[in-house]
């Protein structure tokens, strides 16, 4: 037969004080009432827990085992308790943070640097991944929060605007268009283009920017994200169009950054699941991404407050 808190809690206090009396005073019920349930307790479990010998009690080999196993749990039970109060204090635990390669190539590396030195104690796990892998690991509760621009629609997810920023050509240091300030699709034509596939979601942003423009889109290689994109301007394998959020603070020396005329605007946002508030330990880091992105000069949303983020649904 099953025994209840209640019978644990003077089976241990019983065994922790080594009497009857010390147990009543420990719990402040009467003696009388510890052994009552002490006599239930054993007519519960089928077995002695106590012998008396000379007028003191000592525990039965079984209550000796039976008490091992509640000071476990008890013991689990402080560990439940100290964890609650580290996490409310945000002093410690575990935050999963997906986000596109695009942005978990520069922005979300840096934001991690700066949340650590604020949060040393907490372990933080963090992938960048393809649109659909993203959306799966939120969806499926295997992540706190998505950084994303590009747009996610799903029932289950909410989305929240974090900065805008805009696509971007960048080229190799010393490279000819290096001397304009501003570009347009027509200066870059003369030059290999390093593109996407089509039928990646920035091989869909980068074409309808060619079709507006009226230009013709002809890729001399085709990757699938910046970050490839980026590595290939790098080894002066020709241009790109990337978003700013790839390559904003990349050393001059390496790469160009120039901007372009009618480019599209970009939607950086924060994702995650609609019916999982944001932790605080969430909250804070998107409170130390969106200042960084205020540093460096993007235009960050003002709806984008993370106590707001974490009840909006």
């Amino acid at each position: 037969m099953s025994i209840n808190l209640r019978q644990i809690e003077v089976f241990r206090a019983v065994m922790s004080t080594g009497s009857i009396r010390g147990a009543s005073q420990l719990l402040f019920v009467s003696q009388p009432a510890v052994s009552r349930l002490l006599s239930h307790t054993e007519s519960r479990v089928g077995f002695a827990l106590f012998e008396r010998i000379k007028g003191r009690l000592y525990a039965t080999p079984e209550g000796k085992k039976l008490f091992h196993e509640i000071e476990r749990m008890y013991q689990g039970v402080q560990r439940v308790n100290e964890l609650a109060q580290e996490l409310a204090e945000n002093r410690q635990g575990i935050l999963n943070i997906v986000s596109s390669p695009s942005i978990g190539q520069m922005m979300i590396p840096q934001a991690i640097a700066a949340f650590r030195e604020a949060h040393p104690q907490v372990k933080l796990s963090f992938q960048y991944l393809g649109y659909a892998p993203l959306k799966e690991r939120l969806l499926n509760h295997q992540a706190d929060l998505g950084i994303t621009i590009l747009p996610v629609e799903h029932p289950n997810l909410d989305v929240t605007p974090l900065a805008r920023g805009q696509l971007v050509c960048i080229c190799p240091y010393n490279h000819p268009l290096s001397r304009l300030a501003t570009l347009t699709l027509a200066d870059m034509r003369p030059y290999p283009l390093i593109s996407y596939e089509r039928a990646t979601p920035f091989g869909v942003i980068v074409e309808h920017m060619y079709d507006a423009a009226d230009e013709p889109l002809r890729s001399a290689i085709e990757v699938g994200s910046p970050q490839n994109a980026c590595s290939l301007v790098q080894a002066g394998a020709g241009i790109a169009l990337v978003d700013e959020f790839s390559v904003r603070n990349w050393p001059t020396q390496q790469l160009i950054v120039r901007p372009v005329a009618k480019a599209p605007v970009l939607q950086a946002n924060l994702v995650h699941p609609r019916f999982d508030p944001l932790s605080k330990l969430a909250q804070s880091f998107v409170q130390v991404l969106r200042e960084l992105m205020q540093r460096q000069g993007f235009e960050t949303s003002d709806e984008l407050d993370p106590a707001r983020a974490a009840v909006a649904h």
